[in-house]
């Protein structure tokens, strides 16, 4: 017979074994995307409207390329785990695997192509 108490039967980890990972991830990239996307949007911005050459000098600057790249991953990533643990709260069976495994691809996709764009252009 085993005596465990309420705090060891729930260890800080969920009935998933996965709950507190998935908090910290989520608070950690909200907070990364709540400094960095500013930033991002006003280096974007001043490119915006600007001739083929200007945006291509722009997007050539490590600092902005790497800024970019970060944002781009790490709003996917934060897009692909807010969706995820959306789905599992509110959809059932067969419909919630397709729906996870939907959105994990669109990411995938997603980050990939801006990841090729951002090549193309910094390079």
């Amino acid at each position: 017979m085993a005596f465990l108490t309420d705090r060891k039967r729930a260890g800080g980890q969920g009935s998933a074994r996965a709950g507190t990972a998935h908090h910290i991830f989520m608070q950690l990239s909200g907070a990364g995307l709540a400094l960095g996307l500013p930033v991002f949007v006003f280096v974007f911005g001043r490119a915006l409207g600007g001739t083929h050459e200007e945006v291509l000098a722009t997007f050539a600057n490590p600092f902005v390329a790497i800024l970019s790249a970060l944002v781009l991953v790490a709003t996917m990533a934060h897009f692909r785990k807010g969706a995820q643990m959306m789905f599992e709260d509110y959809a059932r069976g067969g419909a919630r695997h397709a729906l996870i495994a939907a959105t994990t691809i669109l990411s995938h996709v997603i980050t990939a192509t801006g990841l090729f764009a951002l090549a193309r252009m910094a390079l």
